[in-house]
């Protein structure tokens, strides 16, 4: 099997690290963490578990996640986030690749998120393909600060998961959709000039309902995928809200640090 890198990008996640570190060096023979300056035990437990340590303020999701392969001694790049876990199919897959013969420049594996101990096969949540191995020699994490990609040109899926868990709870479901996540839409979309109306944030709370409830099959998930679905529509009508205030209100505006989005 040909060297790989693992790397991982980190702020406060000392109850994920050493679980996330196990399941890369179960593939991987370099490990490293890039740390945004976490202040509780992360960069300890890190360096313990025989990682790497980069320290790099944090430059949004693209950015970021481009650091560590950029200092990574192997060309191919295994890239986790902290709160998620290769499968032993995984595990077993990734080390029955030609990596260097078979003409790929990344890898794409199955996700599975949860909530709680909970996985969410229902609302778009499963099987979602996220590309997380590739060669740094011909590709990389995009530049975009949120939500960044891998924009490979041959890449292939994996017959495999890995598992995301991805919220603790349904209060942090909820919490993350009504908090940081519609905050940070909603200050981007007003950054990039972005203007709304009063119609938009029932509307577009309404349809991310109707898209995960009905067309991605949220009512077969019982109670969780009522609340994936209602998550949504909260998410997607206050960052609508937010962005709509912001217009409107001068005092929320000039209150409102725009340069701390990240």
């Amino acid at each position: 099997m040909a060297a790989i890198t693992g790397v991982v990008i980190t702020l406060d996640e000392a109850d994920n690290i050493e679980a996330c570190l196990a399941s890369l060096a179960r593939v991987c023979d370099e490990l490293i963490v890039v740390d945004s300056g976490s202040r509780d035990d992360t960069v300890v437990r890190a360096e313990m578990f025989g990682a790497r340590v980069i320290h790099q303020p944090y430059l949004g999701d693209g950015p970021q996640k481009r650091v560590g392969p950029q200092a990574a001694s192997h060309r191919w790049v295994l890239s986790l986030d902290a709160d998620e876990r290769l499968t032993d199919e995984a595990v077993a897959t990734i080390r029955a690749l030609d990596l260097d013969g078979a003409g790929h420049d990344a890898y794409a594996l199955r996700r599975r998120n949860f909530i709680g101990s909970r996985w969410i096969r229902h609302c778009g949540w499963y099987p979602d393909y996220c590309i997380r191995l590739f060669d740094r020699d011909r590709t990389g994490f995009s530049d975009s600060r949120q939500h960044a990609s891998v924009p490979a040109t041959n890449p292939q899926r994996l017959d495999a998961d890995l598992e995301h868990y991805s919220f603790a709870n349904l209060a942090e479901l909820f919490g993350k959709a009504s908090g940081r996540f519609s905050n940070r839409a909603a200050k981007i979309m007003y950054l990039k000039g972005k203007r709304t109306n009063g119609w938009s944030p029932a509307l577009h709370g309404a349809n991310a309902f109707v898209r995960k409830y009905l067309f991605q099959r949220g009512f077969a998930g019982g109670l969780d995928g009522v609340s994936v679905a209602l998550s949504a529509a909260v998410n997607a009508y206050l960052k609508y809200a937010k962005l709509l205030e912001l217009q409107r209100d001068a005092k929320v505006r000039d209150a409102e640090d725009f340069d701390r989005i990240w």
